[in-house]
């Protein structure tokens, strides 16, 4: 009777065997951000891919800001949950949607969703600048711009996407507005998809003011020679870049292939000292 008593204690004190949703797996432990490292990453659309995957990617690097490109914002509200519940990595968010579009980002076809850029830092934004080119060329197109911390540092950090890559005037326009916000600032990083490889005539005025974080990667022709640059796309171009105004210098670089979208991501690790 005695040992009855007490199995039948232990049984209220301890519970259930296996509590509700067993079964499901685990999230990932929780991982540090790295403090000094930025990514940029156009993350394709249309592409139908699964949110799930898009945190995975970006969680396997875990950067202090990430710039993201042909962003829905509920495509992007949904990679920011699963960061934080699957990988235990929480930011704050900022958008900067340049259109409205049904095919691209779903809901109502009177309410449909916002599409553009976005930014997630592990640090409060402020000073939050979301603009329009005046032509976007095929695709209305803009630039979303913050300060926020990185390296331990307050810096300001833009975020474009520029017009496509058969539209070389139209960039160049873009570059000229997107050149004139950079040089108004003593220390920035420039993340995006340019749409453009280094040697394309409309970059040179963004060259001119900064340096991509991968120090081998600049336009050919220059004192030092011919720019190495890895390709970012599944077409073998250099797009996506990371470039530095200020003083901000590269400790590590690399360019990631993934399989959830036709960009790879490009990520930096910097000392903004």
């Amino acid at each position: 009777m005695l040992t009855l008593v007490l199995i039948a204690v232990c049984a209220l004190l301890v519970g259930p065997s296996a509590p509700s949703g067993a079964g499901s797996p685990p999230p990932e432990p929780a991982r540090d951000i790295v403090p000094n490292r930025v990514m940029t990453w156009n993350i394709c659309n249309p592409c139908e891919e699964s949110n799930v995957h898009r945190a995975a990617e970006i969680a396997r690097f875990a950067p202090q800001v990430i710039g993201l490109q042909e962003a829905c914002v509920r495509d992007v509200e949904q990679i920011r949950e699963h960061l934080r519940s699957l990988h235990g990595l929480v930011y704050h968010v900022e958008y900067g949607p340049v259109l409205r579009d049904w095919s691209r980002c779903g809901g109502a076809p009177w309410r449909p969703g916002a599409y553009g850029q976005a930014l997630l830092s592990a640090a409060p934004m402020r000073d939050v600048v979301n603009t329009e080119y005046p032509d976007g060329g095929s695709e209305d197109r803009g630039y979303l711009a913050v300060t926020t911390t990185v390296d331990g540092r307050s810096v300001r950090v833009i975020n474009t996407h520029l017009a496509q890559r058969r539209q070389q005037p139209v960039r160049a326009g873009q570059i000229r507005v997107l050149a004139a916000v950079v040089s108004r600032h003593d220390r920035a990083i420039v993340l995006g998809d340019f749409n453009s490889v280094p040697d394309a005539p409309e970059l040179t005025p963004l060259w001119d003011l900064a340096e991509d974080a991968n120090p081998a990667c600049h336009p050919s022709g220059t004192d030092t020679g011919t720019g190495t640059c890895e390709t970012t796309t599944d077409w073998l171009t250099r797009f996506d870049y990371v470039f530095l105004r200020g003083g901000i210098t590269a400790l590590g670089h690399g360019v990631h292939q993934t399989r959830y979208s036709d960009h790879d991501l490009v990520h930096a690790d910097l000392d903004t000292a």
